[in-house]
């Protein structure tokens, strides 16, 4: 189990992820957030490159001030026919995501990377999301509970947005941001 795995390793989330946190609260780790200021840029990238170089590049600028501890470094993305889709800016930026999706299988891909001393793995998660057809009016309600926003794909599944999903193939815990069956065999292979 995890928090036996980890319990002597000082670890810290490179994320200001509240679902990330959480995810791993509930399997018993303790750990330190200490967010990272890599700035995401999708400059021609493919999804899989993307989220391993940001999960990797979160890591290891917060390794640089903490050296001796376990970093977890994390990156989600929603992609939709090979186009990366962000965390809405605005209302209308939610509402045009959500329409694009309405009816339509997406993936949720998650780079994973942990790094502790001169070890690093990389690993990505990819779930796919079955949307059903969404009602603009539906869309502006559920854009009015202000879940949307800081999440990816504009939606969130363990909240409102739940009620979109028709169904899922992949991890649950990848679509709210942190696959935590795939960190759990990759720091199996780590120790």
């Amino acid at each position: 189990m995890l928090h036996s795995l980890l319990k002597d390793k000082h670890i810290i989330l490179a994320s200001r992820s509240p679902r990330r946190a959480f995810l791993l609260e509930q399997v018993g780790l303790h750990f330190e957030q200490i967010p990272s200021h890599i700035e995401e840029n999708f400059n021609g990238m493919l999804p899989e490159e993307f989220v391993l170089y940001y999960s990797r590049k979160k890591a290891e600028e917060v390794q640089k001030s903490h050296p001796d501890s376990l970093i977890i470094g994390a990156d989600t993305i929603v992609v939709l026919n090979n186009e990366i889709i962000g965390k809405p800016q605005n209302d209308e930026e939610a509402f045009q995501i959500l329409k694009k999706l309405s009816g339509k299988c997406h993936e949720v891909l998650t780079g994973v990377s942990i790094l502790f001393h001169d070890s690093q793995l990389s690993d990505i998660a990819k779930t796919k999301v079955f949307f059903k057809l969404i009602s603009d009016e539906d869309i502006k309600e559920y854009i009015s509970t202000g879940e949307p926003m800081d999440k990816a794909g504009a939606y969130g599944i363990q909240g409102y947005g739940s009620q979109f999903i028709d169904k899922i193939e992949g991890c649950y815990f990848n679509v709210m941001g942190f696959p935590i069956s795939l960190f759990y065999e990759m720091y199996s292979k780590l120790i």
